[in-house]
């Protein structure tokens, strides 16, 4: 669902600040979130790839015994700012954004602890990490993307299914995702 208010598409050159700015939020989220957390909070998307160009906004994973128990959290999110988007793939995760859906700085995804969407953003995150050839051709297809969807995010992200999935079927075939 496209809205006329979302923030176009912007990558960016990599931030070295961007882990430092996730763990900022961790530790905040941590406290906040601590009656739902059944496992990490993890630093997910471009911006945990070191030498990734990215969207600047900070993508936290935040694992949650299940979705219908966590429902209470995004009351206690939404009172300190983030935005909840209810239409958002909501059979697989909760999605927020902050400080608004026109200008954001984080995504915040609370998602059950190791079900397959955990394990699949954090083997596509670390194959990402280990290896080049793969980060150069994401970083390539992005801003490729990014020229064409700059003004629609759902086509870009969608865009960028393809690739993904096709990385995520060698990297689960071969071996595990980290558990973070």
């Amino acid at each position: 669902m496209t809205r006329s208010s979302d923030a176009p598409v912007h990558i960016v050159p990599y931030d070295p600040t961007w882990p430092a700015l996730f763990e900022v939020e961790r530790e905040s989220l941590g406290h906040l979130l601590a009656p739902w957390l059944t496992g990490p909070i993890a630093h997910v998307g471009s911006t945990a790839v070191p030498g990734m160009p990215a969207k600047p906004v900070i993508d936290v994973m935040v694992g949650v015994g299940s979705l219908e128990e966590s429902r209470q959290a995004v009351r206690v999110l939404q009172d300190v700012g983030y935005q909840y988007a209810p239409y958002y793939r909501t059979d697989v995760m909760h999605w927020l954004c902050k400080p608004s859906f026109a200008f954001r700085t984080h995504h915040l995804h609370l998602v059950p602890y190791r079900s397959p969407l955990w394990q699949e953003r954090l083997a596509f995150r670390d194959c990402l990490r280990s290896d080049g050839a793969v980060a150069r051709a994401y970083a390539e297809l992005k801003h490729r993307l990014a020229r064409v969807h700059q003004f629609d995010r759902e086509a870009y992200t969608e865009a960028k299914g393809p690739f993904i999935n096709e990385i995520l079927k060698t990297v689960l075939h071969h071996g595990g995702p980290s558990t973070e």
